[in-house]
C-alpha cells in the first residue's frame, strides 16, 4: 500500500474518533475503506491484493472530575484519557540516560509539561500533556519503537 493511501486511511481514523463516529465507508475508483470502532478495518485496493486488517482504537472521552472519586484519591476508568503517540519513532522517558524519568505514576502534570521524547527521522519531538492532570499509567519502557496510536500514557 503506497504513503498516500496510508495517510487517506490514517486520516479517516483520526476524523471518526475525533467526531465520535462507530462507523465510516468510503469507496473510490482505486480504494474501498471501511471502519468500524472497536473492530478490525478492512482496506482493499482495486487493482491490488486484499491487505491484512489493521485495528482502530477506539476513542475514550475526555475526563470529567467527579468530587466523590476525588476525595477517596479512588480513579474511575471511564474517565481515563490515553494519551496516545502521534508518529512512530522511539521514545525516551528521560532527558539523558540514567536520569529520573519525566513523569511516572501518580506524578501531577500540567498542561504542556514535557511527559517524553519521541525520536522521528532522526528528530527529538517532544511530547507534552494535553491538559493537566495525574499519570495514573506509563505504558511505554525507555528506548521503546512506539507505532502511530500507541497508548504512551494513561491521564486523570
Amino acid at each position: 500500500m503506497n504513503s498516500d493511501k496510508l495517510n487517506a486511511v490514517k486520516f479517516l481514523a483520526d476524523l471518526m474518533t475525533v467526531n465520535g463516529l462507530t462507523s465510516l465507508e468510503v469507496r473510490d475508483a482505486e480504494l474501498e475503506v471501511k471502519l468500524e470502532r472497536g473492530q478490525a478495518v478492512a482496506v482493499q485496493a482495486v487493482s491490488e491484493p486484499a491487505m491484512p486488517a489493521v485495528s482502530v482504537p477506539a476513542a475514550v472521552p475526555a475526563p470529567q472530575e467527579e468530587p466523590a472519586a476525588q476525595e477517596n484519591n479512588v480513579v474511575d476508568f471511564n474517565n481515563v484519557t490515553e494519551l496516545k503517540s502521534p508518529m512512530v519513532g522511539t521514545v525516551y522517558v528521560s532527558p539523558t540516560p540514567g536520569a529520573e524519568p519525566y513523569v511516572k505514576p501518580g506524578d501531577k502534570v500540567k498542561k504542556g509539561q514535557v511527559l517524553c521524547i519521541i525520536e522521528a527521522m532522526k528528530l527529538m519531538n517532544e511530547y507534552t500533556a494535553p491538559q493537566d492532570g495525574e499519570i495514573v499509567d506509563v505504558c511505554i519502557r525507555d528506548g521503546e519503537l512506539v507505532e502511530y496510536g500507541q497508548c504512551l500514557f494513561k491521564l486523570y
